[in-house]
């Protein structure tokens, strides 16, 4: 990949360029599905966690859980959900905004000092197009999506899954990228464009190895 392609990857809508990674251990929490369908979310979220070399734990010492994911059918759903106002800042106006926007999706972040990720909120409203889709999908969608801080104009013209052999696969340029992105030698957090560089460069390497 040469870095012109990367950079679109982390160029936000106004122009900034911001890689973030996680800082901490993933410790998921998934509300809303039955028990078949919260191991396979969890098993997408741990494939996707090896495959950026990073890990998982029971729990988080200062959040408990770090990465709570929501599936509903009705965004009103989230104002009815208790005390999840006290997390989410302002929810009743997010909920308003995303049910304009007619969204089925959402992802919120929050940061450590250092800039590192060290939470994150995922909503999935299951509207027709989405219920339409495998659950192995959809949950290996939002795992790519939430192990490092993409751009909001990422996927706006591929998305994150491909197929192969008739199976369903994470897009080999954004497994690419995670595993690149998780590297030790690189920066938890990077505002600068020259950071696209970097990672063409592990990219490289690790196609040379």
């Amino acid at each position: 990949m040469e870095h012109t392609e990367i950079e679109r990857y982390f160029t936000r809508s106004d122009g900034s360029y911001l890689f973030a990674r996680w800082g901490r251990p993933i410790v998921p929490v998934v509300f809303g599905v039955d028990d078949a369908t919260l191991s396979v979310i969890k098993g997408a979220i741990e494939a996707v966690v090896v495959l950026a070399d990073h890990k998982m734990a029971e729990t988080d010492p200062e959040l408990g859980a770090n990465l709570l994911m929501f599936f509903f059918r009705d965004w009103d759903e989230l104002t009815e959900t208790p005390n999840l106002d006290r997390l989410i800042p302002d929810l009743a106006d997010l909920v308003a905004r995303l049910k304009t926007g007619q969204a089925n999706q959402y992802r919120l972040f929050r940061f450590d000092e250092a800039g590192a990720i060290k939470a994150a909120f995922v909503f999935v409203r299951m509207d027709k197009d989405l219920a339409d889709v495998p659950a192995e999908d959809v949950a290996l969608a939002q795992a790519a999506q939430t192990i490092v801080l993409w751009s909001d104009m990422a996927f706006r013209d591929h998305g994150t899954l491909a197929k192969f052999e008739g199976k369903t696969i994470l897009n080999p340029e954004v497994a690419a990228l995670i595993r690149a992105g998780y590297d030790p030698v690189m920066p938890v957090v990077s505002d600068d464009p020259s950071h696209a560089l970097r990672l063409a460069a592990r990219i490289g390497a690790d196609r040379r190895a």
